[in-house]
């Protein structure tokens, strides 16, 4: 098998049946059909606790229960985030996720002076956001401000690159063909871990 890759499937709700939940399930087969070594986090099904003090996010442990989910990240050699876009950015419960395990020791590690030193340097990442506007007005109007603040501040911040971004828009109006197509475009990128 070759190195890992963990999906964070970040749709809040823990139903099956979301697009979210297609495209991870897409992801993780042509990664499987690949022979990588294939990791699912599904935050809806974890019950955690939100982070609400710096002394938490800095000094706290990390709950028990998110201790599979940071394991199976930095044990990742690529890292794919999916989730819908919700007033602009991603979901509550996956902010909430993220700051649980992307935290200080984990993620970064703080130095005396300077910006912190990644702690994930040497892995990719992928994030994919599903959205009802046209993926173009995202980018365009909205400055994809959302997938940016991701991007830059958590994923790169944490020594991540090259991290891929995919917005698939217009979920609403599309077609049974068209999400075909996104399906089939998440299993060829999972068969390459891109």
């Amino acid at each position: 098998m070759s190195p890992g890759v963990a999906i964070v499937q970040g749709h809040p709700d823990p139903g099956r049946g979301h697009l979210c939940h297609g495209l991870a399930d897409a992801y993780a087969d042509g990664a499987a059909a690949a022979r990588h070594t294939v990791m699912r986090i599904e935050p809806a099904q974890i019950d955690f606790p939100m982070l609400r003090s710096q002394h938490d996010f800095e000094a706290g442990q990390l709950p028990s229960m998110l201790v599979p989910a940071r394991d199976a990240i930095v044990s990742a050699r690529h890292l794919v985030i999916i989730f819908p876009l919700w007033h602009g950015t991603m979901p509550a419960l996956l902010k909430a996720f993220l700051e649980q395990v992307m935290r200080p020791g984990i993620a970064m590690k703080y130095r005396t002076q300077g910006f912190p030193r990644g702690l994930l340097a040497g892995r990719s990442a992928r994030i994919v956001v599903t959205m009802g506007m046209p993926a173009f007005v995202y980018r365009w109007y909205f400055r994809a401000h959302g997938v940016r603040g991701l991007e830059r501040s958590i994923l790169r911040f944490a020594g991540m690159k090259p991290v891929r971004e995919t917005l698939f828009g217009g979920v609403g109006e599309a077609d049974e063909a068209h999400r075909q197509r996104w399906l089939d475009q998440m299993k060829s990128y999972g068969a390459r871990s891109i």
